[in-house]
């Protein structure tokens, strides 16, 4: 019998168990990748929220483009 393992389940059940405070039902329902996900442990940029998405408007105006024949004044 093999002693190495693909994933840390101690460690993930310290996350899932303890940080995240799951139910035993709940953790071992979970994929290892949902687990990580809901830690906020995956390699994805956060999403942009509002007072980013301001930012970023202030920062980079839409201009009027030019105006084309039939728009409204």
């Amino acid at each position: 019998m093999s002693t190495c393992s693909a994933f840390d389940w101690p460690g993930l059940m310290r996350l899932g168990l303890g940080r995240l405070g799951l139910r035993p039902d709940q953790f071992w329902a979970l994929t290892p990748v949902e687990l990580i996900v809901m830690a906020g442990l995956d390699d994805q940029p956060a999403p942009c929220l509002r007072a980013r998405l301001e930012e970023l408007a202030q920062a980079f105006p839409d201009t009027p483009s030019r105006r084309v024949k039939g728009d409204p004044e």
